[in-house]
């Protein structure tokens, strides 16, 4: 088992611009994120649109291959979890999901600044240590 593990920083976004994100990236309105994004050569994935590609791939060519199915559509399907996911982005780095804790601080410095600012409302990093990272429930195991 490594010490070291990977990182991702996801960052959560005022309601008011959560859609703008996802379906316009390049607005204005989102240049101080814009700007810190691509310094990192980061690239914000909205949650609820991962989810939603993940459970149509998985309809798409059989859901016995996809063992986080049940749950993630369970996910999507729920008004208010997709709610909380709408607003949820993960943050990739040069095409990379997870990342070194170097990258990973470097770009939770420079988002720290525009917190609370009306754009993001507040971040968190995620790590690969599976004792750090919720099992899926049983009801919605394969």
């Amino acid at each position: 088992m490594s010490d070291r593990w990977d990182y991702q920083i996801r960052i959560y976004l005022d309601d008011a611009v959560a859609d703008i994100a996802r379906s316009h990236p390049a607005d204005t309105r989102l240049k101080p994120l814009s700007d810190i994004l691509d310094r990192h050569r980061a690239r914000a994935i909205s949650q609820f649109d991962a989810f939603a590609a993940y459970v149509a791939e998985a309809e798409q060519q059989g859901t016995e291959q996809f063992p986080l199915y049940k749950w993630t559509k369970a996910t999507i399907d729920d008004p208010e979890k997709k709610r909380k996911h709408i607003g949820a982005f993960a943050l990739h780095v040069s095409g990379h999901e997870v990342y070194a804790k170097e990258i990973a601080d470097a770009l939770e410095a420079d988002l720290q600044a525009i917190v609370g600012g009306g754009l993001v409302t507040r971040l968190s990093r995620h790590d690969t240590n599976p004792a750090n990272n919720l099992p899926v429930p049983a009801e919605f195991r394969s």
